[in-house]
């Protein structure tokens, strides 16, 4: 276990320095956005933009990564970020964060899936959980210490933007420097609406209403906090409030959620949610402890949502379209996400800014009474046909991480290697049995001659090198998932 971590231990620095730079971003944008005088609308736009991207990303960015491979990829998306950082300051312009912040959603997509599915194929069926909940750990505890730490910055200065922009930039070292093998292709998964639609309507409608409400909460909770009179430390840390109120509920909810109907869990939350947010708009609470508790109590009924969501949806599923389930899932949600800082926005820009708690309260309202409908419609599983709650498998925070390991075998998963052109190149070492990728005779002959042991010629030496993806005692060729368009 100590090995493999250690194995992993520059992917998981990279993670953590770029999510503080994302986590300043989330916090410090809405909020200098309303120094700058944009309109509520426009910060709600500039904040749905973040989650076009996204779903774009979850649609392009594996293009991306089999063209040019995972490193290189990532440090082209992560560079495209830090870029885009650095950008806001410059050009103070709506339209411009707009765009800026859709490069920064695809940018993060990208970073997402390179991470996720390096991480699990480093990882064996015994320390998978162990090894993704670690990053899950890691992921939240950078996003909560970067929210947090424009508190000790001026929103009215360029440092928290060049701030961000340098711990982006740094986390493409770790990951540019490590000698850690490549992992084999991603795996590509269509987004059938329907057919998710009709595995679990629960599940599939719940998580679309989730996303509003999450997009909305998590993008203008900071403008939230600035509008009731908080200063810009107390509105970061009520947006860390939120979140960190998730991380103390996600594992005790998600327990509940093996022993009784999840469908039930979805409507006590909705409800507990609709609750929460009337008491915050009728009571008005302004004063930092109050209003930070609030917050927290939001955070526990709203952020453990999704992963009860999807939990829900892989109970229903199929083990081989687990993979299918959780990137359809992950684009309902990024769709839902889209919808719900702009609706915020308007309605805050109509009642102030209860109106922020006015839209949660109502959407959650609709998911729990959509959800209940389905309670009464649908017979509820026994426990042995639920699937055990895993937070690794159903946090939203990614996009392509599965439950169940691939299975390499299956044909409807294989993806030739040789149309992409980033598994010709050595770093993967990935042998496509293709005589187009033959080097010219004098460079591979000397390039065997290195390799080759003594008394062995160039040719042994070449065909006793283990194809990419396999472990050293197992030369066998590993196929690639594949997900047919």
């Amino acid at each position: 276990m100590a090995q493999t971590l250690l194995s992993v231990s520059a992917l998981l620095l990279s993670v953590a320095l770029l999510i503080f730079g994302h986590g300043l971003q989330t916090t410090l944008l809405p909020l200098a956005a309303d120094r700058y005088y944009f309109t509520d609308f426009e910060i709600g736009a500039i904040s749905s933009a973040y989650f076009v991207g996204l779903v774009l990303g979850c649609l392009a960015a594996p293009l991306l990564i089999m063209r040019a491979g995972h490193i290189r990829a990532f440090a082209a998306l992560v560079s495209l970020m830090s870029g885009a950082a650095i950008l806001h300051p410059v050009i103070i312009d709506p339209y411009a964060w707009f765009i800026i912040r859709v490069v920064s959603g695809f940018s993060l997509a990208g970073f997402y899936m390179i991470v996720e599915s390096w991480l699990n194929e480093s990882a064996t069926n015994e320390n998978r959980g162990t090894i993704m909940s670690i990053y899950i750990v890691i992921v939240f505890g950078s996003l909560i210490l970067g929210q947090v730490s424009i508190a000790s910055m001026s929103i009215a200065s360029f440092v928290p933007f060049a701030v961000a922009s340098v711990a982006l930039s740094l986390a493409v070292m770790p990951i540019s420097l490590t000698t850690a093998t490549q992992p084999a292709p991603i795996t590509l998964v269509r987004f059938r609406p329907i057919r998710l639609y009709q595995t679990s309507p629960a599940a599939f409608v719940g998580i679309l209403l989730i996303g509003i409400c999450q997009g909305a909460v998590f993008t203008l909770s900071p403008l939230y906090g600035s509008q009731i009179g908080l200063s810009t430390n107390q509105s970061a840390y009520y947006a860390a409030a939120i979140i960190g109120g998730g991380m103390i509920a996600q594992w005790p909810v998600g327990r509940l959620s093996d022993r009784v109907d999840r469908r039930l869990v979805l409507v006590g939350l909705g409800v507990a949610t609709t609750v929460a947010s009337l008491a915050i708009v009728f009571f008005s609470p302004t004063a930092f402890p109050i209003a930070a508790m609030t917050a927290v109590l939001v955070g526990m009924f709203t952020q453990p949502l999704y992963a009860i969501a999807v939990a829900h949806a892989f109970d229903h599923a199929a083990p081989e379209d687990f993979v299918e389930t959780s990137s359809g899932m992950l684009l309902s949600f990024g769709i839902g996400s889209i919808i719900g800082p702009l609706v915020a926005s308007l309605v805050m820009g109509q009642i102030g800014p209860s109106g922020l708690y006015v839209m949660i309260g109502t959407v959650s309202l609709a998911m729990a009474a959509f959800v209940l409908t389905r309670v009464l419609t649908r017979q509820a599983l026994t426990d042995d046909e639920k699937t055990d709650f895993e937070y690794a498998a159903t946090a939203q925070v990614g996009s392509v991480i599965s439950p169940e390991p691939l299975d390499a075998e299956a044909e409807e998963y294989v993806i030739p290697p040789e149309e992409f052109p980033a598994y010709e190149d050595d770093i993967y070492n990935f042998d496509t049995g293709s005589d187009e990728s033959e080097e010219s005779g004098d460079a591979k002959d000397a390039e065997a001659k290195v390799d080759a042991a003594p008394g062995e010629t160039a040719e042994e030496a070449d065909k006793a090198k283990p194809a990419y993806g396999t472990n050293a005692d197992d030369a066998a060729p590993t196929k690639t998932p594949e997900t047919r368009s």
